[in-house]
């Protein structure tokens, strides 16, 4: 491919072929085409000329990198991506190249397309893998000896919400809403799930002070401070408002577990204490791990995050001129449809449990099988939120004849806890690593 096409298809890799469409103004199926033209290339487990690029060592510290990135909804893309690299192949011996070719080529042999449904199958940079292996074994054998019920088996994550202001003034208001960012969210989602199926309460956390809502959906928390909440408080609200009342409606004497990954302040002394007063142990995911081993990454995230764009994308000609509280009602609203979906479709969501190989029964055989499992579910998620065949058609553009751009620049800048109640200590030795 062209050095252009190359910079197209890297940006489809970190996004997805419809934004590198609007981006470059390029049909998303021309850049797909592209994208299997370069992969019917590549040769197995080639390796890039030595002395030239990052070792085989170094690119897996580099998709570790990526894979944390994700997992905080940070930017991973072109300029970030080369950043790091830069930094990491200045310690190298006889010098360091960087391409556009090595860039996709890095992507792809590390399965780090952001729009792949195979996330459980795909191999891990091979410390994290043994993170993800090690954190397995410890959930499997705490579920077992504990006797652990599914419907205190959880799992609970972030999905923070941006809006660029500025877009959504203009006449690309449609793509205004999203949920990858660097600054100060919209809002933030606070999702959990029960290894039985059952879907929580959502804590939705707004920044600014708004006029109560019309109306809010049973399934939504809302919480709104002029300044916004810390992560620490956030937490905090949830394990009250949320998780205290979950294992109340239980009759407060059964042990729980809760699945959670170890990016935000998660365990904080509040957050412990009600944990532990509930009975509960946290259970924190490894760093890099989260598309293997955490049950919402598996199916329910990404589904709902196509539900609320969809959403977006149908109002967005309605939009211009609405203020943040208007803006805010109508999330509250596309919020309590998806998880009313989402409530009857325990069967997909106990599936992803299984997927995330968290649970003693889950044993389904080859990555291969499992990869297979993840599509299928994902798929039946997809046409429970109405979503299959939903994804806007590709922009119609004229090939551009401007294939000789440069890379632009190599990059010089960097652009211990409590016993916790009915567990012993001898059964709660963290994993390390």
């Amino acid at each position: 491919l062209s050095l252009r096409k190359l910079r197209v298809v890297l940006f489809a890799l970190c996004a997805s072929p419809e934004q590198a469409a609007r981006h470059f103004r390029s049909p998303a199926r021309r850049i797909r085409r592209w994208l299997r033209r370069f992969q019917a290339s590549l040769r197995p487990h080639a390796e890039p000329p030595e002395g030239k690029y990052l070792s085989l060592e170094a690119e897996e510290k580099l998709a570790e990198w990526v894979l944390t990135q994700r997992e905080q909804q940070l930017p991973v893309n072109e300029e970030t991506l080369f950043q790091k690299a830069t930094k990491i192949g200045r310690s190298l011996d006889g010098g360091f190249r960087i391409s556009y070719e090595w860039a996709v080529r890095f992507m792809l042999r590390h399965h780090l397309s952001t729009h792949t449904r195979r996330g459980v199958a795909n191999p891990l940079p091979k410390e994290i893998q043994g993170n993800a292996g090690a954190f397995i074994e410890f959930v499997q054998r705490q579920i077992h000896r504990q006797e652990l019920p599914p419907a205190m088996i959880g799992a609970v994550d972030e999905m923070s919400l941006f809006l660029d202001v500025e877009v959504l003034g203009s006449e690309r208001r449609e793509s205004a809403l999203h949920t990858v960012g660097n600054g100060e969210p919209w809002c933030e989602l606070v999702l959990s799930a029960l290894a039985d199926g059952n879907v929580l309460p959502a804590l939705v956390i707004s920044r600014g002070q708004h006029p109560p809502p019309h109306s809010i959906p049973d399934s939504v928390l809302l919480e709104s401070k002029e300044n916004g909440y810390g992560d620490d408080e956030i937490m905090e609200l949830w394990a009250e408002r949320v998780w205290r009342k979950h294992t109340e409606c239980r009759g407060g004497a059964a042990k729980g577990m809760l699945l959670l990954d170890c990016h935000r302040t998660h365990l904080s002394e509040e957050v412990l204490a009600v944990l532990s007063s509930a009975g509960t142990l946290p259970a924190v995911i490894p760093a890099g791990c989260s598309s293997k081993t955490q049950p919402l990454d598996v199916c329910i995230k990404r589904s709902l995050k196509d539900f609320l764009q969809k959403k977006w994308k149908e109002r967005a000609e309605e939009l211009a001129g609405s203020d943040s509280a208007a803006l805010l009602q109508l999330l509250l609203g596309w919020l309590g449809e998806a998880l009313e979906i989402l409530g009857n479709c325990q069967e997909l969501i106990r599936k992803s449990f299984l997927l995330a190989s968290v649970l003693p029964a889950a044993n389904l055989g080859s990555p291969r099988r499992s990869g297979d499992e993840q599509e299928e579910l994902i798929a039946a998620m997809e046409r429970r939120l109405e979503l299959a065949g939903s994804r806007e058609p590709s922009p119609r553009f004229p090939e551009s004849d401007g294939d000789a751009e440069l890379l632009q620049r190599l990059f010089e800048g960097d652009s211990e806890a409590e016993s916790f109640y009915g567990f012993d200590e001898a059964d709660l030795e963290l994993v390390e690593g």
